[in-house]
């Protein structure tokens, strides 16, 4: 057999996915040809399929030094170096490739993807249209112009170009799930759940479906099966130390008498609001560790005794099973009609609380206010608001408004409306997380945050708070209703429409000029 002729079958297996047979059939050509360019190309995309990304690196590269005008090898290596992180190398990759062949469609959709990693998104979605052009029934294209398009908020553009994908391709679970998504943000939950059971269907262990399913079943009060498909996330996110932990908890039977390391995860909002099952926990009969974000270890001492909290680097810790904090509440059996919500379950320290109520003064009706998340939240763009839709309050007698935000969006306390004004606590405000936080909110009268930690603080806290929903909101805080069962001293004000924080800030005022 020739090597022409074996490269025809390794490339015929590499195309099939079958990477060992065409591994061992492109090593063997090398051995004999170190200089083929096309098995050093091929071979080389073998190890970036396998992740052994250096490896690829050279093998692309030294075939790339044998033939430095091909399309396929140019676009190729940007792949390579994208999963390095290398993205303004791989775009010029990327580029190159595209001035070989101008009719390239997997370069522009290569590049596409390398812009929304940089969320470069308008730029991806120019990117993902070109790779169209060229190839109109290119799936994965479709497919990524959606998922940068429901990035930008574009959700019925987004749902079209999944919708294409997958009549183009029935089978693909990416696309299905991810038409899930754009549903869920449409508010169109029953096609939601389907869309993401057949994605399920498609690919049965696909935990992002899964997990994307717990979201619209959490939302609309479905818990038991939610808190199951929510367990999806352990297997997308990464658990702390993976791989040396003892056993993890699933039943509470196994919680008396051992001693049980419960790790935090995710926001600090989440830890905030799930902290009250590490009690639980210790009521039932076990030893825990709790293992928390380290910035929020000042504010959690204020819970009391009963429990530990530990730094999970430590080398020494020793326990007999571990948890993640937010499978807690699977592990209790947490219906609408059982969530535990007796505040506060969290306290301010005295010495902080008496330095803000000198330092705020009783005069005036005061509001703590904060407007904005963290933008590296996938859905921040619909959570957080401008600082000046609190103008409406601010306009009403003896209303006091306090910032209590810290980081992005705080330039906007520089532009403010004509007469529209916001206190500042100052630079020493909250230099310990949270701490200073806590201690202000109970010299206030009342919170009005968006949808960030800030919520959750003040609830657990007992401080009567009003939080500003979008239309869709995240899935803790349910559908139409305006209470928390989370947490007894919060209201809710929702958008009646998308975007619509008009009409969310004008509710309440109205709410707001009747108490004062």
């Amino acid at each position: 057999m020739t090597p022409e002729q074996k490269c025809r079958i390794a490339v015929d297996f590499h195309a099939r996915g079958n990477l060992a047979e065409a591994e061992r059939l492109y090593a063997e050509i090398l051995g004999h040809e170190p200089n083929n360019f096309l098995t050093r190309h091929m071979l080389g995309l073998v190890r970036y399929q396998q992740g052994r990304i250096p490896e690829a690196l050279n093998l692309i590269g030294s075939a790339l030094k044998l033939n430095p005008h091909d399309a396929a090898a140019l676009s190729n290596y940007g792949l390579v170096l994208e999963a390095m992180g290398r993205f303004e190398e791989a775009l010029a990759f990327y580029g190159k490739a595209i001035a070989e062949n101008p009719g390239f469609a997997e370069a522009y959709s290569n590049r596409g993807d390398t812009l929304q990693a940089l969320e470069r998104f308008p730029e991806a979605v120019a990117s993902y249209g070109q790779a169209i052009e060229r190839k109109p029934d290119h799936a994965e294209a479709w497919n990524n112009r959606g998922s940068a398009l429901l990035r930008l908020g574009r959700l019925n553009e987004a749902l079209a170009d999944y919708g294409k994908a997958t009549a183009l391709r029935p089978r693909f679970a990416d696309a299905w799930c991810n038409r899930g998504k754009a549903l869920h943000a449409l508010g169109r939950f029953d096609e939601a759940l389907a869309a993401f059971d057949k994605a399920i269907e498609q690919r049965p262990d696909y935990a992002d479906a899964r997990l994307n399913k717990s979201l619209v079943e959490l939302l609309l009060g479905k818990f038991d099966s939610g808190w199951r498909n929510y367990e999806g996330r352990k297997e997308t996110f990464v658990p702390p130390a993976k791989g040396k932990f003892p056993p993890l908890l699933t039943s509470r039977a196994d919680a008396p008498g051992k001693t049980i390391l419960v790790h935090g995860e995710q926001g600090l909002g989440d830890t905030i609001q799930f902290f009250r099952y590490v009690g639980m926990l210790r009521d039932a009969g076990a030893r825990v560790l709790f293992a928390p974000q380290k910035q929020l270890i000042r504010l959690l001492r204020s819970a009391g005794d009963g429990y530990e909290l530990v730094d999970l680097d430590e080398r020494s810790l020793s326990f007999d099973h571990h948890v993640p904090l937010m499978s807690l509440p699977l592990l209790f059996g947490t219906v609408l009609e059982n969530i535990p919500a007796k505040v506060p379950y969290l306290f301010a320290e005295d010495g902080p609380v008496q330095k803000w109520r000198d330092r705020l003064g009783g005069h005036g009706f005061k509001i703590g206010i904060c407007w904005k998340g963290k933008s590296t939240y996938p859905h921040d763009a619909s959570r957080s608001l401008a600082l000046a839709h609190f103008e409406k309050l601010s306009r009403l007698p003896h209303v006091r408004l306090i910032s209590l935000h810290k980081g992005e969006g705080e330039g906007e306390l520089n532009a403010l409306p004509d007469r529209m004004i916001v206190e500042r606590l100052g630079d020493d405000f909250d230099a310990d997380a949270f701490v200073d936080t806590a201690a202000v909110m109970k010299c206030l009268d009342l919170v009005v945050t968006s949808d960030t930690s800030i919520p959750h603080l003040a609830g657990a806290l007992g401080v009567p708070v009003w939080v500003a929903l979008s239309h869709v909101p995240d899935w803790r805080w349910l559908l139409d209703r305006a209470d928390s069962p989370w947490y007894p001293t919060m209201r809710l004000f929702r958008q009646p429409a998308r975007g619509d924080w008009t009409s969310v800030f004008s509710g309440i005022a109205t709410e707001l000029a009747r108490i004062i």
